[in-house]
């Protein structure tokens, strides 16, 4: 389930970012991001230079990319990733799903319930529960 949650994460970001850049056409402003035209602009007053940065580079796909990769690389170290990542990234879905419907909010929810759920089952088998001892009586 966490490995799934992984993968699922680091697609998300990707797909966010690559298709912003190329879909979304954001690539082509870059030649305006390198030059510094960017550098005394307000967020009031965005160019489209400027929103296209925060729709692509700026946005949180890069580091959607990079919860992911931290959470398979903990995965394969046998390492569960704490709860508060898949809390955090749950509650942000959320609110993109309630502030916009149209973003793959899903996508994001899923991959927090099996990280979510891939850590209490590990937690589970790392702490059995005692078992009663049968030759023990009351």
């Amino acid at each position: 389930m966490i490995k799934w949650a992984g993968w699922l994460l680091v697609f998300l970001g990707a797909a966010h970012t690559l298709l912003a850049l190329t879909l979304e056409g954001a690539a082509r402003h870059a030649g305006e991001w390198f030059s510094g035209a960017l550098w005394h602009e307000g967020f009031s007053d965005m160019s489209p230079a400027n929103s296209a940065l925060w729709l692509s580079l700026e946005s949180f796909g890069p580091p959607l990319v990079v919860v992911g990769l931290i959470v398979l690389w903990l995965d394969r170290r046998g390492i569960t990733p704490p709860p508060f990542i898949a809390w955090a990234l749950g509650m942000w879905s959320l609110v993109g799903a309630v502030i916009l419907i149209t973003t793959p909010w899903p996508i994001g929810l899923l991959a927090c319930i099996l990280l979510w759920a891939g850590g209490r089952r590990a937690a589970g088998r790392a702490h059995p529960a005692p078992q009663a001892d049968a030759t023990r009586t009351p």
